[in-house]
């Protein structure tokens, strides 16, 4: 899968995901929120990030997007975020993120309407 890793997540999450086989590459430092949403539909790839800002549909229509995941854990230590992103990816097809915003908890995951 492709993945954009947001400025607000552990860069060391880059690595983890690089070895499960996925493509991964970090938002450069001090993008802005539009800017980074336009990067990840050009590149088409999920954007995975703290910002709840993401989760708005009204500042951020999913139309046309690649997908979501927000990492809603905290403290957002690498490891407590790498086992349930690992289970998330693992268990939900590439195909099912398009257009959608998975919220990523400690526990699970669900998926906004």
């Amino acid at each position: 899968m492709r993945l954009l890793i947001d400025e607000d997540v552990d860069v060391r999450v880059i690595r983890v995901l690089k070895r499960l086989g996925h493509e991964a590459k970090r938002v450069p430092s001090g993008t802005t929120n539009g800017a980074v949403i336009a990067l990840a539909r050009r590149e088409r790839c999920v954007l995975v990030t703290r910002d709840a800002d993401f989760t708005n549909l009204r500042l951020y229509p999913l139309s046309g997007s690649p997908g979501v995941i927000h990492l809603a854990i905290h403290p957002p230590w690498l490891e407590k975020i790498v086992p349930p992103l690992t289970r998330l990816l693992g268990s939900v097809a590439t195909s099912q993120f398009i257009g959608a915003v998975f919220i990523l908890e400690e526990t699970g995951y669900h998926q906004l309407p």
